[in-house]
């Protein structure tokens, strides 16, 4: 299976999208500091995540929650 998931940063205003095959590996490889794209964010929380039947569909839910429409409402979702 294939996951969708949104992190948030606590300390700042930054929400990273992305999609990964096991999503606890991915939340402790980005706050370990692993990751180039969080690893200037101290204080990521897992906000979204989402099981998708195939990296097809998986996309098309990364795309719209990297849109302007889908960044709007994960900043409305209450913290994991």
């Amino acid at each position: 299976m294939i996951y969708v998931y949104a992190l948030k940063s606590l300390d700042r205003n930054y929400i990273h999208v992305g999609q990964t095959e096991s999503v606890l590996i991915r939340f402790r490889q980005y706050n370990d500091g692993e990751e180039k794209t969080t690893c200037y964010y101290t204080s990521i929380t897992l906000i979204f995540s989402m099981e998708c039947k195939d990296r097809t569909e998986a996309g098309n839910y990364e795309k719209f929650n990297k849109s302007g429409q889908g960044k709007e409402i994960l900043k409305h979702r209450n913290l994991c």
